[in-house]
């Protein structure tokens, strides 16, 4: 029994890292389902949350090779950036975003938007689970069930707040921002101390620059239906 202590706490930390990471991988999960009927809204969650997470499982045992790769930061912001603008770039009745009401489509937002957050995440999780690929596997399976509840939690709150969705994307913004600025080739090329006092200001532009694009993109296509 003693000798099963150490596994079940390394497993309880990896679960619990999860869930207090994966803060912005719900608000993703919400606003990609959240145009999706109501029967499919769940599947589409579990889906997306579980592909994801299997991704997940193969960044952190990748994750040295991950985050010393040059350039992939960069991409994976600017992909973040795209999505979170493309999450508020259409418009309907109730001036929420226009999300896709194609469960794939849905899922494939979620599994993108995931891995490229994950790459961040995975290096936590990689120090809790010490090389043991099965913890890892079982803690973030584990997960997966809250993270949805949370996602469907967060749903609810945009169904009765559309404007929360601009905070959703917001936040995509920010973490887009912050990814940028600690890619490995701007480490190397403007220092360590440049790069963490560019952070802050890096990530404010990405949420900003999300909500101004997002903006003039749902103004153009409104006056395109006029």
């Amino acid at each position: 029994m003693e000798a099963l202590l150490p596994h079940v706490l390394k497993l309880l930390g990896i679960i619990w890292i999860n869930i207090i990471l994966s803060g912005d991988n719900a608000v993703v999960i919400a606003l990609a389902c959240r145009g999706l009927p109501e029967d499919k809204r769940r599947i589409g969650m579990i889906l997306g949350a579980g592909v994801a997470v299997g991704l997940r499982i193969i960044f952190t045992i990748l994750v040295a090779a991950l985050l010393a790769t040059p350039f992939l930061k960069i991409i994976g912001g600017l992909l973040l950036l795209w999505i979170a603008v493309k999450l508020l770039s259409g418009d309907d009745d109730e001036g929420s975003v226009k999300e896709t009401d194609r469960l794939w489509h849905a899922v494939w937002t979620v599994v993108v938007a995931d891995a490229v957050m994950s790459l961040d995440n995975v290096l936590a999780i990689a120090a809790v689970a010490q090389d043991s690929t099965v913890l890892l596997a079982v803690g973030l399976a584990i997960s997966i069930p809250l993270i949805v509840a949370g996602a469907a939690l967060i749903m609810a709150l945009l169904d009765r707040l559309p404007l929360l969705v601009w905070a959703g994307a917001a936040l995509l913004g920010w973490v887009a921002g912050e990814m940028l600025i600690s890619d490995p080739w701007l480490l190397e090329h403007l220092g360590q101390e440049l790069s963490h006092k560019a952070e802050i200001p890096s990530a404010v532009l990405g949420a900003v620059l999300v909500l101004a694009i997002g903006y003039i993109a749902r103004h153009r296509a409104a006056g395109g239906e006029a």
